[in-house]
């Protein structure tokens, strides 16, 4: 069993152990495992084009938009088969890294 008493020490099996831990490492941002149901830009951009609507069928492999990114055209597809749940993004828009562009279901 595991509890921590103090920022840096920590008990287990009635055994104080102090850590060397540094707050910085304490404090960093945690690890979140990536959920494959949701899409989201890797690089800010501009949404070219969008293929899809909410409701619809897709595959894996499916085409979902195009992203233009530093003048290159990016083609993001479906990472898995199933079914468009929200797409918060239309033609022409302008979005910034890490903004979820597609949910599936």
């Amino acid at each position: 069993m595991e509890e921590k008493n103090e920022l840096n020490k920590i008990l287990i099996d009635d055994t104080l152990y102090e850590t060397n831990l540094t707050s910085s490492y304490i404090n960093r941002k945690k690890y979140i495992p990536k959920n494959p149901k949701k899409v989201f830009s890797v690089i800010p951009g501009l949404i070219l084009d969008v293929f899809v609507k909410e409701g619809q069928s897709v595959k894996d492999g499916d085409k979902l938009l195009v992203l233009e990114a530093m003048k290159m055209k990016n083609s993001i597809t479906s990472p898995l088969n199933g079914k468009i749940k929200t797409v918060n993004v239309s033609q022409g828009e302008s979005v910034p890294k890490g903004f979820l562009l597609i949910e599936l279901e």
